[in-house]
C-alpha cells in the first residue's frame, strides 16, 4: 500500500442473491452490483467515482463506508484492511471518516435540532466535555456559512443548501481524514451547488480531507476531482487523472459522458459530434458476455463479445479496459459490427 494513501480497494466484488421460493428459499442467481474494482485515495485528494445509475457506485460507497458487507476482495484504510473487520472493531475507523448523503431532506432526523444532530458523533465517540462539544458545533457551522443562533432551529427551517451545509459540518464533527459524499450536489440547484462545492474545497484545504465524491456528472469533477474512476455496470472502464479524462479520453463510454455534459454555447454545442447512447444499461443480474459495455458500444466487434477486456496502463495513473481504445482516439475505429 502507497505510503500517502488513506484508502486502498483492491479486487472489490459484491453480489447479492436472487432466491425464489416462500418457505424454502433457493438461490438461483447474482446481482452483480461491483464485479472486481480497484483504485486508491491518497491523502488530501479527491476520487470521483462515475457512472449512470445502475453503475455500482452507490454499492461501492456503501462497502468502503462498512455498511454492506463484502463478497470478496480488501479494503485497506490506512493500512489496515476493514474489509471483514466486526462492527465493535470498527469504532475508531467510523471516527476517523463521515459522509455526506445525496438528500439533504431525508439525511437529517426532523425531530432533533442542528446542535443535536452535529453533537451527536461526538457524543457516541465521547469526544470531550459538554462545553467542549458545544464550542465545537458553533465554529462547524460558522465554517459553513451558518450562525450560532441556527443551531436551536431544526432542519425543516432551512432551505436545501443550508441544510446539505448542516450533513457537512455533521460529517466533520470528529476531525475525520476521509470523507465520502455520494451525490452530494445532485439534489440542489445549479447556483447552490457551485457554493456548496468551493465549501468542499476550502474545507479540504484546511483539513488536509481526503474525498471519494460519487456523482453522474462529470463536469462536477472537473471543479473539484484529482482522480476520476468510470464505472460501468460493476465494472472499471477507465481510471486516471482529470486531465487524463477530460482532455485524453479513451474509453467510449467516458467520451458519451464527456459529451453529453451541456455547453452553454449554442453554436459550439452544433459543431460538437455527439453520438448519444442508445438503449439502457443491462441488467446485473444477467450481464452481456465479454465486454460489459459492448451492447451499447458503437464500436463492439466480435471479439467483445468473447473476450472480457482488462485494465491496461496508457500512461503514468492513465487506464482503460478496451480492446480498440487506439483505433477510437485516432478516429479510425471500425464501425460496430456486432448484434
Amino acid at each position: 500500500m502507497s505510503d500517502d494513501a488513506v484508502l486502498e480497494v483492491r479486487n472489490l466484488v459484491k453480489h447479492f442473491p436472487v432466491t425464489r421460493g416462500f418457505l424454502i428459499k433457493r438461490k438461483v442467481g447474482s446481482v452483480r452490483a461491483v464485479d472486481d474494482i480497484s483504485f486508491v485515495v491518497r491523502r488530501g485528494e479527491t476520487v470521483g467515482l462515475v457512472g449512470e445509475s445502475g453503475s455500482g457506485k452507490s454499492t461501492t460507497t456503501n462497502m468502503v463506508m462498512r455498511l454492506t458487507d463484502v463478497t470478496s476482495g480488501s479494503i485497506y484504510f490506512e493500512g489496515k484492511d476493514i474489509s471483514h473487520a466486526k462492527p465493535g472493531k470498527l469504532k475508531n475507523f467510523r471516527r476517523k471518516t463521515g459522509i455526506v448523503f445525496q438528500d439533504p431532506y431525508s439525511s437529517l432526523d426532523p425531530r432533533k435540532n442542528i446542535f443535536q444532530l452535529i453533537s451527536e458523533p461526538m457524543a457516541v465517540h465521547g469526544w470531550g466535555t459538554k462545553q467542549e462539544r458545544a464550542l465545537r458545533v458553533y465554529d462547524l457551522l460558522e465554517r459553513v456559512g451558518l450562525k450560532k443562533a441556527d443551531a436551536r432551529r431544526y432542519p425543516h427551517q432551512f432551505s436545501g443548501g443550508q441544510r446539505q451545509r448542516i450533513a457537512i459540518a455533521r460529517a466533520l464533527a470528529l476531525t475525520p481524514s476521509f470523507v465520502v459524499a455520494d451525490e452530494a450536489v445532485s439534489a440542489l440547484d445549479v447556483s447552490v451547488q457551485a457554493k456548496i462545492l468551493n465549501l468542499f474545497l476550502d474545507i479540504q484545504k484546511e483539513f488536509n480531507l481526503s474525498y471519494l465524491f460519487i456523482t453522474h456528472d462529470l463536469s462536477v469533477l472537473r471543479h473539484i476531482g484529482n482522480q476520476v474512476v468510470v464505472m460501468y455496470l460493476g465494472k472499471i472502464m477507465e481510471y486516471g487523472t482529470v486531465n487524463d479524462i477530460f482532455e485524453r479520453s479513451r474509453h467510449p463510454y467516458t467520451r458519451a459522458l464527456l459529451q453529453a455534459i451541456p455547453v452553454p454555447n449554442p453554436k459550439l454545442m452544433k459543431e460538437r459530434n455527439f453520438v448519444p447512447l442508445k438503449g439502457e444499461i443491462p441488467s446485473p443480474v444477467n450481464p452481456p458476455s465479454g465486454c460489459r459495455f459492448r451492447t451499447r458500444c458503437p464500436y463492439a466487434q466480435p471479439k467483445c463479445s468473447q473476450e472480457i477486456p482488462q485494465l491496461e496502463k496508457i500512461a503514468d495513473e492513465h487506464f482503460v479496459s478496451c480492446f480498440y481504445w487506439r483505433e477510437i482516439y485516432e478516429g479510425v475505429a471500425p464501425p460496430r459490427a456486432v448484434a
